[in-house]
């Protein structure tokens, strides 16, 4: 959208290089703070900090190179995503400790990753702009939202050790609500974010595919059988983010003026 079309391979290749370093670093890093909970979790102790596979040491230093290529990257983009990289990673690696103190972290989690969309703009045009922020503002509610359907699954663990999450504070129930109201706010955000670039029918049509996969989403679970979470979670947000990206990409590619 920033380039109104395919921004070089450069220009994608340092973006894609920071993103693989900005998510290696978060997601170790979370796997690290959370390890003692990972122990205790019947569901996580596989993992492999808990089992010992990888030692803290090691996971250290992958954070520090993951960071390290995510910063570079950000150098290698431009001025301005350079000077904004480290304030990128310090929101990312901060989530990680959100659930010992609010029931909020599932939207704190969406504003971490709500920042790729404003980083991909200032990535390809090197200003900082209202348009990102639409679509920032529709990762922010989508991420938020599955989110709260991924925490159900620990919804009695997280009471008994004393984390925080909607799940736990008010049951399962009534997190889903939340979660579907998140996925309205998402749709809302999106049609705002197509209109202001002005795509064409093309796009909404994929944009009805993903409304579609997230009615389907939220079918999949429910507070008595969370039994298909993970293809809920997993398995259908993925192809949600496909189908949009491959919908507006093509719009871009045959539609541009």
């Amino acid at each position: 959208l920033a380039a109104r079309g395919f921004p070089g391979w450069e220009t994608s290749f340092w973006i894609m290089a920071a993103m693989v370093g900005a998510r290696s670093a978060a997601m170790s890093f979370n796997r690290l703070v959370d390890r003692e909970d990972d122990r205790l979790n019947p569901r996580t102790r596989n993992r492999a900090l808990p089992q010992g596979m990888l030692s803290t040491r090691f996971v250290a230093l992958f954070i520090l190179a993951s960071s390290l290529l995510f910063l570079a990257s950000a150098w290698m983009l431009n001025g301005l995503a350079f000077q904004l990289s480290p304030l990128a990673l310090a929101i990312i690696l901060a989530y990680s400790y959100t659930k010992r103190f609010t029931a909020f972290s599932h939207p704190i989690l969406g504003l971490a990753l709500a920042i790729a969309p404003v980083g991909g703009w200032i990535a390809v045009r090197g200003e900082m702009d209202l348009a990102p922020f639409y679509v920032a503002a529709a990762v922010l509610f989508w991420v938020g939202g599955f989110d709260i359907i991924y925490a159900c699954q620990d919804c009695e663990f997280d009471r008994k050790v004393g984390r925080f999450s909607l799940p736990s504070k008010w049951g399962i129930k009534t997190a889903l609500r939340l979660s579907a109201l998140c996925h309205v706010m998402m749709m809302a955000c999106l049609m705002a974010s197509f209109f202001y670039f002005q795509l064409s029918l093309f796009s909404w049509v994929g944009l009805a595919l993903v409304a579609v996969g997230l009615i389907y989403e939220h079918s999949l679970v429910n507070p008595d059988d969370l039994s298909r979470l993970n293809a809920a979670f997993f398995t259908l947000n993925g192809i949600i983010s496909l189908v949009l990206f491959t919908f507006v990409s093509l719009d871009l590619w045959l539609f541009a003026a």
